[in-house]
């Protein structure tokens, strides 16, 4: 009998021919046989700031809006700059050192590109 692959999108071992493409009847992916297959580690997870623009390591931010600090009865102030961040993975994509606060992550919706 004739091995069908994956499908590329989930995984599913229930793949079928349809013509000339594979069909996925879990997801409802369709791919042709011979083509790349779309990979995890390719699709990059992007980190953009509250206007769109995409952030990366070492650069400044300014935050848009205050924020509680969690454990401290003291806010972030907006219009507070932030040097150097550092993109980590998770629910709070930035992390960084504030002057005055110390070690903090922050959420990347609520900052913008400096």
């Amino acid at each position: 009998m004739n091995e069908l692959p994956n499908c590329p999108a989930c995984n599913s071992a229930y793949t079928y021919e349809d013509g000339n493409l594979l069909v996925c009847p879990e997801c409802a992916h369709e791919w042709t046989p011979g083509a790349e297959a779309p990979s995890g580690a390719e699709a990059e997870k992007k980190v953009r700031d509250a206007n769109g623009n995409e952030l990366r390591d070492g650069d400044s931010v300014t935050v848009i809006k205050d924020l509680k600090v969690k454990g401290s009865s003291s806010t972030l102030k907006i219009g507070t700059k932030v040097k150097n961040i550092r993109l980590v993975d998770g629910d709070h994509d930035i992390d960084c050192k504030i002057d005055g606060f110390g070690a903090m992550k922050l959420k990347s919706e609520f900052v913008r590109k400096a």
